[in-house]
Order: C-alpha cells, then structure tokens, then sequence
C-alpha cells in the first residue's frame, strides 16, 4: 500500500491540508463552490445553522446546515488552476487517512455543485438566465496533464471541434467532459442546458480586445457557429471544465451552474445581477437539500 510523501500531500500541524486549511471533519459531503470569496458569505446566508468558517488566501470555507442537511461552501478565486487545488484538497480531505497517508479503502463521493457568472455567445440566451453546463469545454488543458483523461471525454466532440474551428497547434488541446447525469436531471426545472468553454483568461482567450490584437481575431464567430449533434457552445466562463474533467475522475458527482450577465453577441450586460444571482443560489440549494 502505497504511503503518500509529505512533499505529495502537504498537512499543516493542526490536522488541516495545505491550502483550504480545512480537517476532514470540518466538510461535509455537499459542497457549493464559487468564486467569489465575498459570494460565500452570500450562499452561507441561506443557512440555518453555522458550523465552522475558515479562511485563507482566496479559499473561504463555510460548513452549516441547510433544512438541516449538512452543506460546505467553497470560495476556489478564478480559474482552472485553483480547481485544480481545490478538487484534489476536497477529494483528499474524504478519501485518504491523513494519520497514515493512505488511501481509505472505501471510496467516498461528494455532491460537487459550482454557482458563477457568465457571458453567453449565443443571441437567444437572455440575460438573468441560469444555465446548466450539460457539458464543459476546458481551453485550460489542465486535464491533459492527467491520465486516463480520454476514458471522460467526450473524443468525438473534441475532434470535430477542432476541425470546425481551425484550431491553432499552438495552443493546448482543448477537452470536453459532461456533467454528472444526475445533476443534469436534478437542476433541469429552473435552468438552460448548454456547452460552457472554460477560458484560461478573461481577456484574449475569451475574445477580448483592449490594446493587443487575437491570434484569430474570427474565433469567436467559429466558436458560435459549432453544432454537432445539435451540441452547441453557449458560453464563456473559466473554470468548469476542470471541475467536471478532475470531478469524473476522482469519482465525484459535479456540475456547473451560471448566471447569465452578459450577451457576447447582442454586446449587452445585466447592470444588477444579485438578484438574478440569489434566485440561482435559493434554487439549488432546494433541490439538492429538499
């Protein structure tokens, strides 16, 4: 049985991983992960009891209850590479014994439920609107570095995209992994499904031009204009695609859901989006926490 090196999993004194500081017994088995740290507070509120909130860096964490069922929130900061941190930090905390750094012999699943903000890139997607990442697009690569990612990919999918749009060799190859089905099912009544791209940036890699020019100053319009299938790809955000890829792998249940605050292609933007935001927040918590 393999032993894990301190250098591989990294334990601080007090019993808590390296970077959400948190102890295996401070999270429960249902996480809401945002990114937002401020948002957390916000997710929290919904709460009616208040377990423990910890803190550091970017990661803020509140574990509470929900009509008395046990639920964490967690803040990740923006992009791939800290769902990276996360994942694994919140896989560790259930499914190894950090007294003998050993993985436990029985696995264990966590509900892994991501709430954001989005841009949409497709002209009948309204603003205010909660859409449901059926599938995720990661331009990060991030899942490239894994084994096994082709076995929760969608190859297909990949394949023809890049064909369509031309894709640049330069750039990391991009992957497409769907959520957990049952998510899928449990949030259909009060979302939009769609196709979400997780940008490794805000500004070029989502089409973006302030003063520095694009690579492809079209690829924005070959990303609108992908079908297959009748897969469609509706919307830019920056971390979804890592949360569903490392999700699938490490034997989670995971999904995104976004509220939609800007139309790419109509050029539009929701001036106040916290209502709209608090109604997505309300929404889940009720479905998975009836």
């Amino acid at each position: 049985m393999r032993v894990i090196e301190p250098s591989e999993l990294l334990i601080k004194d007090d019993g808590s991983i390296y970077h959400l500081h948190l102890r295996p017994e401070q999270l429960a088995d249902v996480v809401i992960l945002v990114g937002d740290p401020g948002r957390v507070e916000t997710v929290a509120s919904f709460f009616g009891e208040i377990e423990c909130k910890v803190s550091n860096r970017e990661f803020y964490t509140i574990t509470g209850k929900y009509n008395n069922k046990r639920v964490s929130v967690v803040s990740t900061g923006i992009g791939t590479d800290n769902i990276d941190i996360v994942v694994n930090e919140l896989d560790a905390l259930v499914n190894i014994d950090f007294a003998t750094r050993t993985i436990k012999p029985e696995h264990k699943k966590l509900t892994l439920v991501r709430l954001g903000t989005s841009g949409a890139i497709q002209g009948d997607i309204p603003l205010g609107a909660h859409l449901l990442s059926a599938i995720s697009v990661g331009f990060d690569g991030l899942l490239n570095f894994y084994g096994n990612r082709d076995s929760v990919c969608e190859l297909e999918l990949e394949d023809e995209f890049k064909h369509h749009v031309g894709w640049n060799p330069k750039l990391t190859s991009p992957y497409f992994v769907s959520s957990s089905k049952e998510l899928l099912d449990l949030f259909a009544g009060f979302t939009i499904a769609g196709t979400t791209i997780s940008a490794p940036g805000f500004y070029g890699p989502q089409g973006r031009v302030l003063r520095l020019p694009l690579a492809d100053p079209n690829i924005n319009e070959k990303i609108e204009s992908f079908e297959h299938n009748g897969v469609k790809i509706t919307n830019f955000e920056m971390e979804s695609s890592a949360l569903a890829g490392l999700a699938k792998l490490l034997g989670h249940d995971a999904t995104t859901i976004c509220t939609i605050i800007a139309n790419r292609v109509n050029k539009t933007a929701l001036a106040n989006y916290s209502q709209a935001v608090n109604e997505m927040i309300e929404k889940t918590l009720k479905c998975l926490l009836p």
